[in-house]
């Protein structure tokens, strides 16, 4: 059994998917997001999505830095979390713009202050102003706020996101078709809306990447950040202390940066760059594929029953992921099925487009290439190919 379900999470949510699995799919199977039919407006043109998702247990590193080094501006990138996760799902179904956002959290008040749900709002309204500028406008609907510490050890930022849009400008999967090409998206470096280095972590395999890399002390420092039913060689079984620097490389040049700060990297956007693409030249685009849960596996919930997806040019492992499997021991297979690894966002399209999307992605200083293409078969698989090994899922 792995180390990431050995800590009582799943990569692929099987149980999830088990459960939910008689639930209507909406009006296009393969898309990203569940599409319905114009509740709102009435109209036969016109589409409803509703989407949830939350920044997960990278809350619980927000709360170990937040308290050995007394920064509260940290939790304003759990509030980005929150919103990203959902926004660069819809960004996959092609919204991106005239967006509502309800945020929803959970705090144990003995535990969390009131500075840090203010921070938290205030990051949010923060990172709507910046994408405003943008062209991607999002309307903050307030939310709720509970204080429940019997459910929660320490804070939960989640969110829901919804937006009515056009039917004719929706992006359901159902193009993706051999002889595409995938164009990926760096998850890491910094864009032109950001301020800093990303790592590329996003909000996925969390659980995994705090308990793997960090220090047996913060098991026993700070009890409240973990479930205490877990075997103790999966807890906090890395060697670096949130304070210790690494190098990185940014923009061609070497910066030094802290394992917190890596960790704790708020998941980037790519709502700026889709939205150009979209708008320019909307028929480029067969389909969207955002790596969260499942990593470079997520593509194949959503990718036509009848094709092979082969990766095998992706970008090179940023450092992050560098460090997790230094420390867990995790072979490639699983650090791709439970991490982007580098490559967050694949856009399906016809080879000579991939030159024009690759140029957008660049004039927001985000790395891109062709990663992969997609070839005709009987049966739906994934071929991963990097230096080391070349990687199968069948699905």
């Amino acid at each position: 059994m792995s180390l990431y379900a050995q800590r009582g999470v799943s990569a692929q949510k099987e149980e999830v998917h088990a459960a939910t699995e008689k639930l209507d799919k909406g009006l296009y199977p393969k898309a990203f997001c569940k599409v319905y039919p114009d509740a709102l407006g009435g109209s036969d043109d016109w589409v409803n999505v509703l989407h949830a998702d939350g920044a997960g247990t990278k809350s619980i590193l927000a709360y170990l830095y937040w308290k050995q080094t007394g920064d509260v501006s940290v939790w304003k990138g759990i509030a980005q979390d929150a919103i990203v996760m959902n926004l660069d799902d819809l960004l996959c179904v092609g919204i991106y713009n005239h967006l509502l956002f309800s945020s929803s959290i959970d705090r144990n008040k003995n535990v969390i202050p009131a500075e840090v749900l203010q921070a938290i709002i205030e990051g949010t309204q923060e990172f709507f102003d910046t994408m405003k500028q943008y062209g991607v406008a999002t309307t903050f609907m307030g939310g709720e706020t509970a204080d429940v510490g019997d459910v929660v050890r320490t804070i939960a930022v989640n969110g829901t996101m919804a937006a009515r849009w056009p039917k004719n400008k929706l992006v359901t999967n159902e193009h993706i078709k051999p002889g595409n090409v995938i164009v990926g998206l760096a998850s890491y470096g910094q864009a032109t809306y950001e301020s800093g280095y990303n790592s590329g972590i996003g909000s996925n395999g969390l659980t995994s990447a705090r308990h793997d890399i960090l220090l047996k002390k913060y098991k026993t420092t700070f009890p409240e950040s973990l479930d205490n039913s877990l075997p103790d060689e999966v807890v906090y079984i890395g060697k670096y202390d949130l304070n210790n620097t690494v190098s990185v490389k940014n923009k061609n040049e070497n910066a030094t940066i802290s394992v917190g700060k890596l960790l704790l990297s708020p998941t980037r956007t790519f709502a700026p760059v889709i939205k150009k693409i979209l708008e320019e030249n909307f028929n480029a685009v067969s389909g969207l594929i955002h790596c969260s849960g499942g990593g470079q596996t997520k593509c194949m919930k959503y990718v036509p029953d009848t094709v092979k997806i082969i990766k095998d040019h992706l970008f090179e492992v940023p450092e992050i992921f560098k460090l997790i499997q230094e420390c867990s021991g995790a072979d490639d297979k699983e650090m791709y099925q439970v991490f982007n690894m580098g490559c967050r966002l694949e856009i399906y399209t016809d080879e000579k487009y991939a030159a024009g999307i690759i140029k957008t992605a660049n004039e927001f200083d985000i790395d891109a290439q062709v990663i992969g293409r997609v070839e005709a078969a009987a049966k739906k698989s994934l071929l991963i190919k990097n230096k080391a090994a070349e990687i199968d899922y069948s699905f």
